[in-house]
């Protein structure tokens, strides 16, 4: 179970400040934009907390005629209630666009327009469907989540909290997949398999892992903690924890370079690292 920052605040104290904030900032975006004030209303301001919050707006993201909003919206409550592990990572994952992401002044925008952390959720959603054993329910709800983001995250991946998906278009994560806490990844990252056995045969990011855009990572790999992988670079070997790599095939090119890539965000490769890349 995730207890960490703002869930465990929420826990002890009874008083969510996300979720407050999140209020205040709906409120003034109403008073400036009156035309909004109904859409601000329903999706946040009538919500009793930041899950409901979630739920509604992933609900109403995903519907389909086949799949009404109030029927998402039930599963993603129902999910939550079950599992507190959700609403932790959730926070936790809002707070990742928010420190990492300089285009997001305010939660309002992660929590109503960013469609990576809309993504994100809704795969924790089939995630938690998949492991209750209602497996088609989740790919069901993958395939409407990668119609609308333009994301493929099977629900059989396992995706730690704190996770930052910036832009999102192109995503694709397979189903063998392993991501830990705090890995930050940007648009048209492929975790995908090599060849056609079964078992694991998807990449394993530990924490604090960068993954810059274009990046694809290929097969049962290992990507060591708070290592960095070079846009559009093509990895097919395990990376060393706190390395850099970069080319096509990639290859270590020098060390990270800071404590923690993934919330630094900086993927500008020094030009002392080999030119020849």
């Amino acid at each position: 179970m995730i207890d960490s920052g703002p869930a465990r605040l929420v826990a002890l104290s009874g008083v969510d400040p996300l979720f407050s904030r999140l209020s205040a900032e709906a409120e003034a975006a109403a008073g400036r934009e009156p035309h909004m004030a109904a859409f601000l209303y329903a999706a946040i301001l009538a919500q009793d907390s930041l899950e409901a919050v979630v739920a509604h707006r992933i609900a109403q993201r995903l519907a389909a005629p086949e799949l009404p909003a109030t029927v998402i919206e039930r599963l993603c409550r129902d999910q939550m209630a079950r599992d507190s592990a959700l609403g932790a990572a959730l926070r936790a994952d809002l707070m990742a666009v928010f420190d990492r992401d300089p285009a997001c002044t305010r939660l309002l925008e992660a929590a109503l327009y960013f469609k990576g952390f809309h993504a994100i959720q809704s795969y924790r959603l089939a995630h938690g469907l998949w492991r209750s054993g209602r497996s088609d329910l989740a790919l069901w709800l993958q395939s409407l989540a990668s119609a609308r983001f333009q994301t493929d995250i099977h629900p059989q991946a396992r995706i730690g909290a704190g996770f930052f998906l910036d832009h999102a278009t192109g995503v694709v994560i397979g189903a063998t997949s392993v991501i830990e806490h705090d890995v930050s990844m940007l648009h048209g990252v492929t975790l995908g398999g090599s060849g056609t056995a079964g078992g694991a045969r998807h990449p394993k990011v530990r924490h604090g892992v960068l993954i810059g855009a274009g990046a694809k990572l290929l097969g049962d790999i290992e990507i060591g903690e708070r290592a960095r992988v070079a846009a559009g670079s093509v990895v097919l070997e395990s990376v060393p924890a706190h390395k850099t790599v970069a080319g096509v095939p990639a290859r270590v090119i020098g060390d990270v370079g800071a404590a923690e890539p993934a919330l630094t965000m900086d993927q500008i490769i020094d030009e002392s690292h080999d030119p020849g890349l």
